[in-house]
């Protein structure tokens, strides 16, 4: 039923997309966030979540680095960096 470029329903969990990883990651600064979720919203991969208010962070096992994140925060709390930095 399904070919070798299909992935099999609800196998996204096993497939961990931040392995393709572009070599930036998005750095949450938890400084001005204001809480609007936009970051949230555009993230292709679905990775980020609010742990508290006005915080939020990326599962780096599936963010692939895009940058969407950052580009539309609105207070620029989102920062890219390199993958060596924490």
């Amino acid at each position: 039923m399904f070919g070798p470029l299909v992935s099999k329903p609800g196998s996204s969990k096993e497939n961990k997309t931040g392995a393709w990883r572009t070599l930036l990651k998005p750095k949450f600064l938890q400084k001005n966030c204001i809480g609007c979720g936009l970051c949230k919203l555009v993230c292709p991969e679905g990775c980020i979540e609010g742990i508290e208010k006005n915080k939020y962070r990326s599962d780096y096992l599936y963010c692939k680095g895009c940058g969407l994140c950052a580009y539309i925060c609105p207070k620029k709390d989102i920062e890219m960096v390199k993958e060596e930095e924490k």
